[in-house]
């Protein structure tokens, strides 16, 4: 019967760490990701600078480009330098809550083997 138990247990405590796993991979990936739209902002941003007030600058809206005044374009790469700068700290916020998450189902996971050495074992020749 607690061997029963205990297996449920593992199963659950599996599920638990796989899940949490994939959260934790979604969200580095959205950091990533993130982080390349604050440096092509950023990088823009820079080019955008050296050019003199009267330059003509397009934005790109799909398969077009539109006139737009340099401190409309100027305008918009530094909202987007900070929206990226926002979102990277709320994903690393929940990243660090992930991680806190996960060293705690691992915790689970051995105490629960160290517990029972036959399920263990029984896990070792699965």
């Amino acid at each position: 019967m607690a061997d029963e138990a205990n297996r449920t247990a593992f199963i659950e405590i599996q599920g638990r760490m796989i899940e949490t796993t994939g959260k934790l991979k979604q969200v580095q990936t959205q950091i990533r990701n993130k982080e390349t739209e604050k440096k092509r902002a950023y990088l823009t941003l820079e080019e955008l600078k050296q050019l003199s007030d009267d330059t003509n600058t397009y934005k790109a809206i799909g398969r077009t480009f539109v006139l737009e005044p340099k401190a409309v374009l100027m305008n918009e790469q530094e909202q987007k330098l900070k929206d990226g700068e926002t979102a990277i700290a709320s994903l690393q916020t929940s990243k660090e809550y992930l991680e806190k998450h996960m060293a705690e189902v691992e915790n689970n996971l051995r105490e629960l083997l160290q517990q029972d050495p036959g399920l263990a074992r029984q896990i070792m020749t699965m």
